[in-house]
């Protein structure tokens, strides 16, 4: 998977803790429902595009072979 886009992002306030609220409703980090809902309107707007790459998976990455 390519490496993803760090991005500094500024919001009002009251826009972060509602997004908040509602990533903690559906068991989100705020950055992945950031994520949700860019993909979702770039989707909508037909302007997602063909090659972008799936959402990340959700949960704790898988432990690599060498950890022990």
């Amino acid at each position: 998977m390519a490496e993803r886009k760090k991005i500094l992002l500024r919001l009002d306030p009251a826009i972060h803790d509602a997004v908040a609220r509602w990533a903690g409703d559906e068991l989100r980090s705020v950055n992945a429902q950031i994520e949700f809902l860019l993909r979702r309107a770039l989707a909508e707007a037909g302007r997602l595009p063909s090659d972008a790459g799936g959402p990340a998976r959700r949960g704790r990455p898988p432990k690599s072979s060498d950890e022990g």
